[in-house]
């Protein structure tokens, strides 16, 4: 891990490099790579030609295949991710449930990335990676966790040209770099396709690196500055964590690059990179107002001691990476004494020994300030979210531990065979943990069994579990794991709503309706609430209650289609038919492709006499989804029964029949009435006596008295000889 950098040049007078100091802290000056933007080749430094020629030549097949060995065992550990599922946590918000990211790489969506808020974040290119993923991909995402696989590789593998540029340390830059690979820790950043941005802006910070390591050699090309600050603005549209990054570049100043310049000119030199960073905390401060929590939910000496237990619980996971988890909520019974003073002791001596080794060890400094530096950001100071701390947080703050712990491990007095021993150990150690980690990522229930089983009193994993649940079908055990969330934390107002769509899908409409009344309770402008205490008051037969909740669903949410629909529904049983129609088409105004709203539109019509634009609209409806009995049964019905002659159709209307009664076990009253009224259109009168027969039974059994004098009396039409429509 050091001691062929060591011997490179042993025979060589001990000088300076002409553009600075660019020693790599050992006892004898090192070839320098020209970085030549994160190329390969060796230094630009005249230092004895005849031996950079002699090093470049051993190390110019060595370089390559290095990057290759780290390229190969990162996507060892994260290529499984390829056959992993979206999961419900952000994933909807970021690529699958957004329509315009859906949309693909689009004019619209281009200007959309720059001009708003996504996920309580402003990180347009971020937004554009995931539009041009739904572009290559659609909704595929093998495509989606190929990407983060693919720029997880390019980082590391900066990142090892970058440490090899400035240090000149072959053996020890490549061993950090596929540290950084394949610890378990990455798996938050790369297994997620809602947090793309870490590897994103992570790409970018290798770039910003690098090109000022190619600058730090010429500090006079202004040109070659414009390039870091154009990377480094490029990398903040990933994501605003690279705020820090000036103070990175102060400490990369003093070790490895050693550069001489003052430290007031150095700190001068880094003002327009700082203004960045000023203008990029403003905007996110700006935009996440709304996901901020207030210091009412955390108090500040609650957040300064967290951030302190935070700092030793991501040393202590990078020793031990076991119990990974992907939320960890903050405890309900309060700071735990003794291991905050532990935290704290460990920090001021590490702080300590860096300092008063600084002379002799300066990557120890260098690396525990790097450490400290980056987290600043997201320590928890200012509290967005919940989460007490996270995996993803330390995917670039660690790098600074790993170059100050190999370089002192470097300095040990072992043999060349304990060092390989120890570096394949714990590589090996590493990616058998981290493949293990990223396999809890297949999908959401994966995830979140293995956080439950990870974390006490976690009511997000609880809810997310009872989300991925519940989409299968499993309503007892969500219900079970929302009543958990709530238990938790009674002020869960997503967890309330949930639990009563779960209630509400069982028939159990009662014990529904006071969970949707608690989350308006605790969130009064929560449209997803607002619209489901409509569908319950709906079912139970208060229209004019459920057109109220209805109203405000729209109201807060202009957009929300699904409302529009619903509250032409509470319309039309009202008798209000045109308030209906007018419903119908704003939520076909707001998606074309709702096809609820179309088999609405097209019933109201009829009703009105518009046969035509019924017919229209009652086909759009199967056509967007042509398995849907609903819609085979809707449309079979107005072709058997529309008084327009030439919109009548008693063959198609019989096909359509026999596919819905088909797919509802023949069991179900209304399609046979409607199968009967088409096989009188087709002019099979016995089959239709026969049929709507059949369906009187099934009324009396289901108790549906209404609809079984209806039935009687077309029963005397077809035996009659007479169709429904005559």
């Amino acid at each position: 891990m050091g001691k062929q950098d060591d011997r490179v040049l042993s025979h060589v007078m001990r000088q300076p490099c002409p553009g600075g100091p660019l020693c790599n802290g050992d006892s004898v000056p090192r070839v320098d790579s020209s970085c030549a933007f994160l190329a390969s080749s060796l230094s630009q430094q005249p230092v004895l030609n005849a031996v950079a020629t002699v090093n470049s030549k051993s190390q110019r097949w060595l370089v390559p295949c290095l990057c290759l060995v780290l390229a190969a065992i990162t996507f060892a550990v994260f290529g499984q991710t390829l056959h992993h599922e979206f999961v419900n946590y952000d994933d909807d918000d970021y690529v699958y449930a957004n329509p315009v990211v859906a949309q693909g790489l689009t004019r619209k969506g281009i200007a959309w990335a720059f001009t708003h808020v996504h996920a309580s974040n402003w990180h347009p290119l971020t937004s554009l990676s995931h539009e041009l993923d739904c572009q290559l991909y659609r909704l595929n995402p093998g495509g989606h966790h190929l990407t983060s696989v693919l720029l997880h590789i390019a980082t590391v593998i900066a990142l090892f040209l970058v440490l090899r540029a400035m240090t000149g340390a072959l053996w020890r830059s490549a061993f950090v770099a596929a540290v950084f690979a394949i610890h378990p820790l990455r798996v938050e950043s790369v297994a997620w396709v809602a947090e793309r941005k870490d590897v994103l802006s992570g790409l970018f910070f290798m770039l910003t690196i690098g090109a000022y390591v190619r600058y730090a050699r010429r500090p006079w090309l202004l040109a070659r500055y414009g390039l870091v600050v154009l990377l480094f603005a490029l990398g903040l549209m990933c994501k605003p964590m690279l705020v820090t990054l000036p103070l990175i570049l102060l400490l990369l100043d003093y070790w490895p690059l050693q550069r001489k310049e003052s430290a007031g000119k150095l700190a001068l030199e880094k003002l327009p990179l700082l203004a960045l960073s000023a203008v990029s905390c403003a905007v996110t401060l700006l935009v996440q107002h709304e996901a901020i929590q207030s210091t009412g939910v955390f108090s500040l000496p609650v957040r300064f001691v967290n951030a302190l237990l935070a700092c030793e619980i991501y040393l202590r996971q990078m020793i031990y990476p076991a119990g990974l988890a992907a939320y960890y909520p903050y405890s309900r019974h309060g700071v735990p004494g003794l291991e905050t003073a532990i935290a704290a002791m460990l920090s001021a001596v590490f702080s300590v020994v860096a300092w008063r080794m600084r002379r002799t060890q300066p990557w120890l400094l260098t690396g525990w300030a790097w450490y400290l530096v980056m987290l600043i950001p997201v320590v928890g100071i200012v509290q967005v979210g919940g989460q007490a701390h996270a995996d993803r947080y330390t995917y670039l703050p660690q790098i600074g531990i790993y170059v100050g712990l190999t370089w002192l491990v470097a300095k040990w007095r072992l043999s060349r065979v304990a060092l390989t021993g120890l570096m394949a150990g714990v590589l090996a150690v590493l990616m058998a943990c981290a493949w293990k980690q990223s396999a809890y990522w297949q999908n959401s229930e994966s995830l979140w069994t293995h956080t439950l089983a990870c974390t006490t009193d976690n009511c997000l994993a609880n809810y997310n579990l009872g989300l991925a649940l519940e989409y299968k079908g499993r309503l007892n055990e969500a219900i079970n794991h929302y009543r958990m969330a709530v238990e938790i934390n009674p002020n869960y107002a997503e967890a309330h709503n949930n639990l009563g769509t779960a209630l509400f899908q069982q028939g159990k409409t009662d014990a529904a309706i006071p969970h949707f009344q608690e989350a308006l309770k605790i969130k009064p402008h929560f449209a997803d609430a607002h619209y489901n205490l409509g569908n319950a008051l709906l079912q139970n037969g208060d229209a004019d209650e459920a057109i109220t909740q209805f109203q405000a669903a729209v109201q807060i949410d202009p957009g929300y289609a699904p409302a529009h629909n619903n509250l032409g529904d509470a319309l039309l049983q009202k008798g209000s038919l045109e308030e209906a129609i007018a419903q119908y088409q704003t939520a076909l105004q707001i998606n074309p492709d709702n096809a609820n709203a179309h088999a609405n539109l097209g019933i109201a019509f009829q009703q009105i006499g518009r046969m035509d634009e019924a017919s229209t609209h009652l086909e759009k409806a199967l056509q967007i989804d042509p398995a849907k009995p609903a819609f085979q049964n809707n449309l079979a019905w107005f072709l058997a029964t529309c008084p327009k002659t030439s919109l009548r159709n008693g063959k198609k209307a019989v096909e359509l029949a026999r596919q819905a009664n088909a797919l509802t076990g023949r069991e179900n009253p209304i399609i046979l009435q409607t199968l009967a009224a088409a096989f009188a259109e087709a002019g099979q009168f016995n089959d239709a006596v026969n049929t709507v027969q059949k369906a009187i039974e099934l009324t009396g059994t289901a108790g549906q008295q209404n609809l079984a004098a209806r039935l009687e009396g077309e029963l005397k039409q077809y035996e009659a000889g007479l169709t429904i429509h005559q």
